[in-house]
């Protein structure tokens, strides 16, 4: 299999807060990891320094074949970001420019695409993500869960190898939560890898290959499914006690 996401003994500091503590993870084409803890365990930390949007202190990482470490921070992070798409809890949509116009933006921008192929480009995506209809309205014609359908159709635009997702269920209500999943479930039925940042335990044992739990900035358990059902370490024991 091809490896797309290693981190090496990755370790980040905030101030005198260590937040990552040494951790290693590789993620396989195709393989969706879900990543759960509670908060300030790292899991946002850890997905977000894949996009090289922090910096880490030790260790290194190499994602779609891009490698940087506290020593080899990459200056041209274009290609970087045209290889992974992230998805954020917020959904950072442009507010006066229109769902095509959001979707379109970084393809004729970035990847220089003529105005009639990245519409087509934001039609095929809003087909994907089940809002085909909306491609004129505005984000604040828009639910909080189309909304967010729209920011990963934005991502998808980019023709990403790799989609990460930082909790983007956490704002929605439960019927809006229910679609922003289907989507991520579809995308995984058709092979997209994905690591996910969730609180949604019954999700992330529903769609995810390998389930990892953070705990005070290591990767303390992982596994399939089952570690949610038979916790093997009190600390993870305790958390699925609260959460599902």
């Amino acid at each position: 299999m091809t490896e797309v996401v290693r981190l090496s003994n990755v370790h980040k500091w905030f101030g005198d807060n260590h937040v990552l503590k040494g951790v290693d993870l590789t993620v396989q084409k195709g393989e969706i990891v879900a990543i759960i803890g509670q908060s300030g365990s790292g899991k946002s930390t850890a997905l977000r320094c894949m996009d090289h949007l922090e910096i880490i202190n030790e260790g290194e990482i190499s994602v779609c074949g891009h490698t940087f470490g506290a020593e080899t921070q990459r200056k041209d992070l274009k290609q970087l970001r045209q290889d992974v798409g992230i998805v954020f809890q917020s959904y950072n949509l442009f507010p006066h420019l229109t769902v095509e116009q959001n979707i379109t933006l970084a393809p004729r921008s970035v990847r220089k695409l003529s105005k009639a192929k990245a519409k087509e480009i934001a039609q095929q995506v809003l087909q994907e993500v089940g809002l085909a209809d909306k491609i004129n309205f505005y984000p604040e014609q828009l639910s909080g869960g189309q909304q967010q359908r729209v920011a990963i159709a934005r991502s998808l635009a980019m023709g990403p190898q790799l989609m990460l997702f930082d909790e983007v269920t956490s704002a929605l209500d439960p019927q809006l939560t229910g679609e922003v999943l289907r989507v991520i479930e579809k995308l995984a039925a058709e092979g997209m890898t994905m690591v996910l940042v969730t609180h949604e335990m019954g999700f992330a044992m529903k769609v995810a290959h390998r389930i990892i739990f953070m705990h005070q900035g290591k990767i303390h358990e992982q596994g399939g499914a089952d570690i949610l059902r038979n916790p093997t370490t009190p600390e993870l024991r305790q958390f699925v006690s609260n959460g599902l």
